[in-house]
């Protein structure tokens, strides 16, 4: 449940490091911005063989528009039109990251955007609902196939939902949508995406009438869930759930108890799982 940035270690020391005695003792479920083949083998050989469980860990990485082959910006694919490219595109990257032991990308993001001025557009697949569900089919194809091969990947569907729609295009910004204009023009992409079998899904930053995407049960449980009827795994933002208590929602206890009961599974680098959930746990929060 707990996600930590990689940090910088050498494989000679992951053992003896700060991530290396945190893996021992049980308290990280994964990690990413990790590069190198040997360094991963490092750090996983620790979880194997000195952690209580002895789970293998899962590496994730920004792997957006290539590994090491590096394609146009999703933006630029999505002006092609060719799924079949796309697909392709995917399916190098994750056979190259792969064989580096990355087993799961923070991409396709497919967040719906009107407004120019958002300075993520390049990321994303433009603004027409349609495009961007065939482009997030073909992205989780690519990288995933069907999960059986060690050159697949796991894929992970971002931001859900709506982080494209912030008003006057600020990063971060409030989001303020009717239902209708949510389900007809900004869902259809992440829909497209479960439906396609993608295996994890990324809560986003903004609200989502008035409650923070990463604590919203009705966005995470309900519609995720419920009406989609998605079995992969929630990971936040980069501590997106620290980032609640900015909008109010109360200390770090109270932001981590609410995000889990709304459905996320793993707590990116913010440690409010790691510190709180216990103590939330034994006051029956």
């Amino acid at each position: 449940m707990n996600l930590p940035s990689a940090g910088e270690f050498t494989t000679g020391t992951a053992t003896n490091s700060d991530i290396g005695k945190n893996v021992k003792e049980g308290r990280v479920g994964g990690l990413f911005n990790i590069k190198g083949v040997e360094k991963i083998k490092a750090i996983q050989k620790v979880a194997m063989e000195q952690s209580r469980m002895k789970i293998p860990m899962l590496f994730g990485m920004d792997v957006i528009h290539g590994y090491e082959t590096t394609f146009p910006i999703p933006l630029g694919l999505s002006c092609t039109w060719d799924m079949k490219a796309v697909e392709q595109s995917a399916r190098i990257a994750a056979i190259e990251a792969s064989a580096d032991g990355i087993g799961w990308t923070f991409s396709p993001m497919v967040d719906i955007s009107k407004d120019p001025r958002w300075g993520r557009v390049s990321e994303g697949n433009g603004e027409d609902p349609y495009l961007g569900s065939q482009i997030a089919k073909a992205m989780v194809k690519g990288y995933q196939g069907d999960l059986k091969s060690n050159n697949n990947i796991l894929a992970c569907v971002k931001h859900y939902a709506l982080y494209g729609a912030a008003e006057a295009g600020r990063d971060y910004n409030t989001v303020d949508m009717s239902h209708i204009r949510m389900y007809n023009e900004y869902f259809p992409p992440y829909k497209a995406a479960i439906d396609a079998g993608v295996g994890s899904v990324m809560a986003s930053f903004n609200e989502v009438d008035g409650i923070p995407a990463t604590g919203n049960k009705w966005l995470l449980t309900d519609v995720l869930r419920k009406q989609w009827g998605f079995n992969g795994f929630v990971v936040t933002d980069y501590t997106g759930i620290n980032e609640m208590i900015d909008h109010g929602m109360g200390d770090l206890q109270a932001v981590s108890a609410l995000a889990l009961k709304a459905g996320v599974d793993m707590d990116m680098v913010g440690e409010g799982f790691l510190k709180t959930l216990k103590k939330s746990l034994q006051e029956k929060r």
